[in-house]
Order: C-alpha cells, then sequence, then structure tokens
C-alpha cells in the first residue's frame, strides 16, 4: 500500500511543469494526508488533566485521561462548528439579519461539548440564554439554529422562539428569566428518578445568577430528595458587565450547595470537563444525590450583542485568554503533538466547517418567515384545537399543537 502512495505522488510531481504544477503538488498533498489516515496516526493517547478541587468529597475525577483519534476529531469539530456559527451569528446581527437578544457562547465550547461527550442522548439539559452551543451539542442542525435566530419557519422552534427559546428532545432551553432554569432542572430530575429510568439532569446557570434565591431554594429540595441533578455554574467571570470579584463574597460558586458536594473545574480543557461531568454523573445515577459543579471559563464576546465587552474589561485580557486557553487551540495542539491528526487534516475540517456555515447562513437568510395565522399555533402539546386573542379582543388566531 506504501509502495503504490509513493508512485502516484511521485507520477504526479513528474507532470507538467506550467498550469498543471500546483494542481499536482495540492492533489499530492492530499495523497500524503489519506496515506496517514490510515496507518501512521495513533488511535489514542493519555493526556494529564488538571486536578479538580472538591468539595465535601473524598476524591475526585482522575487527573489523566484517554482520548482516541476518532473522539479528538469529532470534538474538535464539534467545537469548530460552534465557534464559526456564533462568529457567524455577530456578523448576522451587525447586519441587522439576526434582532433582539443573542448572547454568544464562542470561548466556552469546551463546556458544552464536554458534557455531552460524558453524558446519554437519553439524558436531559436544561441552561440559561446562552444557549446555541448547548442546542447544536444536543443534536439541532447548525441550520435550523441560524433559521431560528433570523426567525425563519425553518427553526427549531419555527421561528417563533430566537436566540434565547430554542428546544429539541431532551433540551428544554435556553431559559430567558436570570436563574429560572434551575428550579426546572431540579423538576426533570425528579422525573427521572421518578420514571425509575437511571437518568440524571444537568442544569446550568452563569455566575451571574450564582446569587439567586430560588437556586439555593432549589439547592435544598435537591439535596432532601437525593435528586440526579449536577448543577453546573458556568462561571465565565462577568455576569454581564459585573465581575464576580464585584459581585459575590464567595467566588468559590463549587461550594455554594454547602451540604451538597462540589466540584471546581478548568472548563476551558475539553476533556477536564469530560471526565469531571463523568465522574459526577456516576454519583447522581448510584443514587447519592445531586452535586454542584463550576466551570471556570471565558467568553470572548460582551455579555450580549448589545455589549462591546470592552467596557469593565481589557482587549489585552481577552486577547491573553484566546492566547493562552483557547479550548479548541489547547484540543489541536494536544492532537498534533501526540500523533492524534495533522495540522493539513484539521486544516480540512476548518474548511469543511466554513463551508457548512455559509450553507446554513444561506438557508437562514432565504427561508420564509412564519405565516402570521400560525401565530397562535404551539402553545399546549397533543390538545384540541382553540382560539387566541391577538392584539385587541376582536382579532383571533387559532391556535394548533
Amino acid at each position: 500500500m506504501r509502495k503504490m502512495l509513493l508512485a502516484a505522488l511521485s507520477r504526479l510531481l513528474q507532470g507538467p511543469a506550467a498550469a498543471g504544477r500546483t494542481g499536482a503538488v495540492s492533489e499530492a498533498s492530499r495523497v500524503v494526508v489519506a496515506s496517514r489516515n490510515y496507518g501512521d496516526f495513533a488511535s489514542e493517547a493519555t493526556f494529564e488533566i488538571k486536578q479538580c478541587d472538591l468539595h465535601r468529597l473524598e476524591e475526585g475525577p482522575g487527573t489523566t485521561a484517554v482520548m482516541t483519534r476518532e473522539e479528538g476529531l469529532h470534538y474538535y469539530k464539534t467545537m469548530q462548528t460552534i465557534r464559526r456559527m456564533e462568529l457567524k451569528s455577530d456578523q448576522l446581527y451587525k447586519q441587522k439579519i439576526i434582532r433582539g437578544f443573542c448572547h454568544l457562547y464562542d470561548g466556552q465550547e469546551a463546556c458544552c461539548v464536554g458534557i455531552e461527550a460524558a453524558i446519554k442522548p437519553t439524558d436531559h439539559v436544561i441552561t440559561a440564554y446562552r444557549a446555541h452551543g448547548f442546542t447544536f451539542t444536543r443534536g439541532v442542525p447548525v441550520r435550523e439554529i441560524l433559521a431560528e435566530l433570523t426567525g425563519r419557519k425553518g427553526g427549531c422552534a419555527k421561528g417563533k422562539g430566537g436566540s434565547m427559546h430554542m428546544y429539541t428532545k431532551n433540551f428544554y432551553g435556553g431559559n430567558g428569566i436570570v436563574g429560572a432554569q434551575i428550579p426546572l432542572g431540579a423538576g426533570i430530575a425528579l422525573a427521572c428518578k421518578y420514571n425509575g429510568k437511571n437518568e440524571i439532569c444537568v442544569a446550568l446557570y452563569g455566575d451571574g445568577a450564582a446569587n439567586q434565591g430560588q437556586i439555593f431554594e432549589t439547592y435544598n429540595m435537591a439535596a432532601l430528595w437525593k435528586l440526579p441533578c449536577i448543577f453546573v455554574c458556568e462561571n465565565n467571570r462577568y455576569g454581564m458587565g459585573t465581575s464576580v470579584e464585584r459581585a459575590a463574597a464567595s467566588t468559590d460558586y463549587y461550594k455554594r450547595g454547602d451540604f451538597i458536594p462540589g466540584l471546581r473545574v478548568d472548563g476551558m480543557d475539553i476533556l477536564c470537563v469530560r471526565e469531571a461531568v463523568k465522574f459526577a454523573a456516576e454519583y447522581c445515577r448510584s443514587g447519592k444525590g445531586p452535586l454542584v459543579m463550576e466551570l471556570q471559563t471565558y467568553r470572548y464576546h460582551g455579555h450580549s450583542m448589545s455589549d462591546p465587552g470592552i467596557s469593565y474589561r481589557t482587549r489585552e485580557e481577552i486577547q491573553e485568554v484566546r492566547s493562552k486557553s483557547d479550548p479548541i487551540t489547547l484540543l489541536k495542539d494536544r492532537m498534533v503533538n501526540n500523533n492524534l491528526a495533522s495540522v493539513e487534516e484539521l486544516k480540512e475540517i476548518d474548511v469543511a466547517v466554513r463551508k457548512e456555515i455559509e450553507e446554513a447562513a444561506q438557508f437562514a437568510t432565504t427561508d420564509p418567515e412564519p405565516p402570521l395565522e400560525e401565530l397562535g399555533h404551539h402553545i399546549f402539546f397533543n390538545e384540541p384545537p382553540f382560539e387566541v386573542r391577538g392584539p385587541n379582543q376582536w382579532v383571533k388566531y387559532k391556535s394548533v399543537s
């Protein structure tokens, strides 16, 4: 096989010296990459990862993680897709094609991808309004996410949810009220326990919501009833424009459960997140009750598209995080340095992702908007049609499940 590939490479390089030379070299590089795909890469590698800080736990996740080549390529493509999707959303918002609230997730990709890698498709996830990444990892295609952002009929919520309200099977949003998804997440966990299917719920909130009273009420109920729920605080260091040091008397969010065990995790490292969530999921499934997890992460954009993100932090701070802790760059370096992938192969993934995003954006800007008569649809599930009052008592809309 190797001799055949070398012979093919030799023939390509001996082609016409003028117009055909560029194409031959390009084809030759593809042959080299293809040849490595089958024999030269390692099938897996073991990595040292940062030790988690523990609260009320005698032992936590390990400090090594095994990642296969297939897993690494999947994680890389997924994170790169989310990154490019968010950058495209930024562009469409500035063109006034996306309107209203829009909270972008770039910088935090290791959190949603690491969580999804550690749980089962039958498990449940509910999060706050920075939800695009979780919507994608839970299975919604990019074109449906972007179409939802542009308010089109082909969106995952039929164009009526927008940035903060996206849903799919076992994913409950996207919630616009700060902290309100945490009691809902406990309710989902109660249903998991009641139905006895050994499922768990991951309920996420940000550091800005961490001081909400309803979160502590939920902690209490979840601990009393031993609900299989992982409460995850995505600490990106700023609640809107307020740093955690200015907003919280204690920034040890993983200890906030008090009587509930907790973990503090490097949220910029997908393997740290994956291993920590595996540990937490096993803990919850074993009947020990809930667990609090703090993911230390960072958002590159401002709080929302109306926030430039540089009035309360410096450009130098953002650039330092990008250069030292970027989750995609960290994964890329690990894969290349441990012979799990080549730079050329990852570049090909980048090209394919950009193409997918551009095609999705084309769909999201040409798909029709939902008709006005569907304004009252989908209020209830599996109910007979009924009338909904419009802006005044003389305007009626029909609601269909």
